[in-house]
């Protein structure tokens, strides 16, 4: 088994580091794909690959709750499981760290959730980085036979029974929405602590809840404000639960590429190598310490993007 590594949580004066998604969705999702990516992931030297969870893509326009109606690629009508994927790349990969953005927690039971990701914490050699969400498609929460209401007290209390689970047995739990009986319940992850959890969150809500609970946090970019502001929020929260916000990793999602030429017209950290490296020192003076790229493209043209990046590096 592979030596447990500190993942891509570091702090930015720790050095920032880069990542790249997966090719888990759509037509381009092939075994062959996934681990042709991750293995050249590490061979370039970045600290992490990344996958994601969907469970359908509805025939109809996706709808969020309580919101507009959202439309989603056609490759979300396929999307391979998140932790069953990173369970196979921990196979055939020693070091690289293996991250979910996200993970909709509220869709599972935390005993069995809890107990697939020490699973894979395990398997990999406590290489695992949970990013979790609270979910926003009504049509999955459907599916998944979860009611939409009260999901962010949903998620706390999950977040709350899992690290419970993680705790020396017999463990127990009492909640508004879980139960677990005193048992025994295993494996435990490689940490005492358990694995590294971040929260996708851009709610007021929701970054309040991700700071008091102490998670680190899984930011898409969209706009540089958009940005500063949630990172703010967030830091802020954490203060006012008692906690320094710089030992809470920011991670920060990119849904771009790096492209061979500048580009004029661009969304932030995306455009030529040069031009992502301006916004690198950017975000690093923010704090972030993790940043990865989740490109609608074919494998091959996501691992040149990543190569052009690396040589900057």
């Amino acid at each position: 088994m592979s030596t447990p590594v500190a993942g891509p949580l570091s702090t930015a004066e720790q050095g920032m580091t880069l990542g790249v998604e997966l090719p888990s969705a759509g037509a381009s999702a092939s075994p062959e794909e996934i681990v042709r990516v991750a293995r050249h992931a590490e061979r370039i030297g970045l600290a992490a690959v990344w996958t994601f969870e969907r469970l359908l893509l509805p025939a109809g326009p996706a709808k969020m709750i309580g919101g507009p109606e959202v439309p989603l690629p056609e490759a979300y009508g396929s999307v391979y499981d998140p932790l069953e994927t990173l369970s196979y790349v921990a196979a055939v990969t020693g070091r690289v760290a293996l991250g979910t953005s996200i993970v909709v927690a509220t869709y599972h039971n935390p005993v069995v959730l809890a107990r697939r990701l020490a699973t894979l914490d395990r398997l990999s050699g406590g290489r695992l980085v949970a990013g979790l969400g609270q979910g926003w498609m009504a049509d999955e929460f459907t599916a998944a036979g979860v009611p939409p209401q009260r999901r962010g007290a949903r998620f706390e209390e999950l977040v709350t029974a899992m690290r419970t689970v993680w705790q020396a047995d017999p463990v127990t739990f009492e909640g508004d929405f879980y139960r677990i009986p005193p048992a025994h319940v295993g494996p435990k992850p490689v940490r005492p602590d358990g694995p590294a959890l971040l929260a996708g969150a851009t709610s007021p809500g929701s970054l309040e809840r991700a700071a008091r609970l102490g998670l680190g946090l899984n930011v898409v970019m969209m706009t540089w404000e958009a940005f500063h502001d949630s990172v703010a929020m967030f830091r802020r929260a954490a203060e006012a639960a008692g906690t320094d916000p710089a030992t809470l990793p920011v991670v920060v999602r990119v849904n771009g590429m790096v492209t061979e030429k500048a580009q004029d017209d661009r969304a932030p950290v995306t455009g030529s190598a040069e031009q992502v490296m301006e916004d690198l020192a950017r975000l690093r003076s923010a704090g972030v310490g993790h940043v990865f790229w989740a490109m609608d493209t074919q494998p091959d043209e996501r691992l040149a993007a990543m190569d052009r990046l690396t040589t900057l590096t």
